[in-house]
C-alpha cells in the first residue's frame, strides 16, 4: 500500500485509527496487537477503550509489576473497577504445627497459635497489592462501580487473624489506617459513584466509612454491599440512620445480623425507591458476636414487600445451627436463592421441609453444601425415605431451577423423582458422587446395571444427557463458597 509514493506501515495509522480498531477486539487481543510497534503500545491505554477493568489477582509478590502499570494506565479514568483478591495455595497450620492446628481459634486467655513465615508474607504481600490498587483511583472522579473483594478473608474464618498477627506485618497499624484513610478519599472524591461493593476485605470499610460519602452521592447509589467478618464485637458498618441517605438503592448485601427491623422499617418507607436484591450472609461467627434479636420479625418483611413488591432475597449460611435457621427464616421473605455450607454443622429436614413450604413461589435456586471429613457418614435429611424432604422441595417449588447436594445422603431412587418432577426446568442438577446411595433391593437386582439405569432414568427424567460430579474440585461452589457467594451476589444484584 502507498500513498503519494511513500510506503505506509502499522505505525502511519492516525491513533484515531488504531483506537478505533482496539475498541473491536478483545482485551487479551488488544494486548497482543499493542506489540506491533510503539504507535499502538502508546495507543493501547486510550480512556475510551478501558470504560471497565477486571481484575482477579493472586496474592502473590509477582503480581505487583503488573498491577502497578495497569493501575497506573487505568486507574485515574476508569469508570467500572472490579478487583478480587485470591490467594492460591493458601499455607495449611502455623509455624511447625499439624495442619489444622494453626488454624484453631485461641481460647480466652490463650496465646493465638503461631502462624508461619508464608501466612506473614502472604498477609504483608494482601495489605501492598490493596495499597497499590486505593492509591491509583483516590482522585478518580469518573468512577461509576467500584468492587472490592478479599479472599483473603479464609484467614478469618479459620480464626488465624488476628492484631497480633497484623502488628508483625504492619507495625502500629499504619498500613491498615493508610488503607482506611484512601477508602474514604475515594468515597468522599466520587461524583458519579453508583456501585459500591466491599465484600470480605480485611479492615477496609469502618463504621464511619459511608460518612464520606457526600449527600448527593449517597441519594445516587444503586447498589450497596458490605460484608466484613472482622469487625470487632458487635460493631455493624451501617446503621438504619445512614441507610436513610440510600433513598435510590435498589440491590444489598449486608451481614444478616446487620439487617435490623429498623433497617427494614427504612426500606419500606415511601421515600425510598423499591428494593429489588436483597443478598444477606448468615455466619455462625456473626451470630456468636452479635445476636439475632433485632432481625426483621414477619411483620416487617411484610411491609417491606408492599413496598418492594418485585424484592428478591438471597441467603447464604455458613455453619448455622438449624435451630437458628428456624428463627431466620420467616414466612414472609420472597427468598429465592438459599446455600447452606458446613464443616461443623448439618441442615435438619425440618430446615429444607420449612423452605419448601414457605417458599414455593420464589426459590429457584437450592445448595447444600457439608465438607465432612468421614465419607462414609454422610447425614440423611429424611428418617422416612417416602417423604424425602429434597422430593418435597422439587414438588412444591415449581420454579426450582439450580439444585446442588455434597456431603448429604441422596438416596438414587429419590434424585429420579427429583428429575422427574422438574424435567427440562431444572437447569443445574449437582450431586456428588460420593453422596448418593442405593436400595439394597436395587443393588441385588442381578438383570440391570444399577448405576447405567440410575443415570439413564436422571437423564430421561431431565430430558438431556446427565452425571453424577466425579470431583468435588471441579466445582467452585462447593470448593470457593466465599468466592461463590461474591460472584452470585454480583450477579443477582446486576439483574434488576
Amino acid at each position: 500500500m502507498s500513498v503519494c509514493g511513500e510506503a505506509v506501515g502499522a505505525g502511519s495509522l492516525p491513533s484515531e485509527l488504531v483506537v478505533h480498531i482496539f475498541s473491536f477486539l478483545a482485551a487479551p487481543d488488544r494486548l497482543r496487537a499493542s506489540a506491533a510497534c510503539s504507535h499502538w503500545r502508546e495507543c493501547l491505554f486510550y480512556p475510551a477503550l478501558w470504560p471497565r477493568l477486571r481484575l482477579s489477582l493472586r496474592v502473590s509478590p509477582a503480581e505487583r509489576p503488573r498491577l502497578e502499570f495497569l493501575m497506573r494506565k487505568c486507574g485515574w479514568f476508569v469508570r467500572e473497577l472490579r478487583v478480587q483478591f485470591a490467594a492460591d495455595n493458601y499455607p495449611t497450620g502455623g509455624g511447625g504445627a499439624a495442619a489444622g492446628e494453626g488454624a484453631a481459634v485461641a481460647g480466652d486467655g490463650e496465646a493465638p497459635p503461631p502462624l508461619s513465615p508464608r501466612w506473614l508474607d502472604l498477609l504483608r504481600t494482601y495489605l501492598e497489592l490493596v495499597l497499590c490498587v486505593l492509591s491509583s483511583v483516590r482522585n478518580n472522579r469518573n468512577l461509576q462501580k467500584l468492587s472490592l473483594f478479599g479472599d483473603i478473608s479464609i484467614l478469618q474464618q479459620h480464626g488465624a487473624i488476628s492484631n497480633t498477627y497484623l502488628g508483625k506485618v504492619d507495625p502500629d497499624g499504619k498500613k491498615i489506617k493508610q488503607i482506611q484513610q484512601l477508602f474514604e478519599e475515594i468515597l468522599g472524591n466520587s461524583r458519579q459513584l453508583k456501585w459500591l461493593s466491599c465484600g470480605l476485605m480485611l479492615q477496609i470499610v469502618t463504621p464511619t466509612s459511608l460518612s464520606s460519602l457526600s449527600n448527593p452521592i449517597a441519594n445516587t447509589m444503586e447498589h450497596l454491599s458490605l460484608l466484613d467478618n472482622h469487625i470487632p464485637g458487635n460493631t455493624t458498618l451501617i446503621t438504619a440512620v445512614e441507610l436513610e441517605r440510600f433513598v435510590n438503592l435498589r440491590s444489598l448485601a449486608l451481614d444478616f445480623c446487620d439487617f435490623t427491623a429498623e433497617m427494614a422499617r427504612v426500606l419500606a418507607d415511601s421515600n425510598h425507591v423499591p428494593l429489588h436484591r436483597l443478598s444477606l450472609l448468615v455466619h455462625s461467627v456473626s451470630i456468636m458476636h452479635k445476636s439475632l434479636d433485632n432481625m426483621p420479625k414477619d411483620e416487617n418483611w411484610q411491609a417491606l414487600t408492599r413496598n418492594s413488591t418485585n424484592l428478591r432475597v438471597y441467603i447464604m449460611a455458613f455453619d448455622v445451627k438449624s435451630d437458628d435457621m428456624l428463627r431466620i427464616l420467616k414466612p414472609s421473605i420472597p427468598l429465592e436463592r438459599i446455600h447452606f455450607d458446613s464443616y461443623v454443622t448439618c441442615v435438619s429436614g425440618a430446615v429444607v421441609d420449612l423452605i419448601s413450604r414457605q417458599y414455593d413461589k420464589f426459590l429457584t435456586h437450592f445448595i447444600l453444601m457439608n465438607d465432612v471429613i468421614d465419607m462414609s457418614a454422610f447425614p440423611d435429611l429424611s428418617d422416612n425415605r417416602n417423604e424425602d424432604p429434597l422430593v418435597l422441595l422439587a414438588w412444591r417449588c415449581t420454579r426450582l431451577s439450580l439444585l446442588a447436594v455434597h456431603g448429604y445422603t441422596v438416596w438414587a431412587h429419590n434424585l429420579i423423582a427429583i428429575a422427574r418432577l422438574r424435567g427440562s426446568d431444572l437447569k443445574v442438577l449437582e450431586v456428588t458422587e460420593e453422596s448418593i446411595e442405593f436400595d439394597q433391593g436395587e443393588l441385588a437386582d442381578q438383570d440391570v446395571d444399577p448405576v447405567h439405569n440410575f443415570i439413564e432414568q436422571v437423564s430421561l427424567g431431565l430430558g438431556r444427557p446427565w452425571h453424577a460430579v466425579m470431583d468435588i474440585e471441579l466445582l467452585s461452589v462447593f470448593t470457593e463458597p466465599t468466592r461463590h457467594f461474591y460472584r452470585e451476589m454480583q450477579s443477582f444484584s446486576e439483574g434488576v
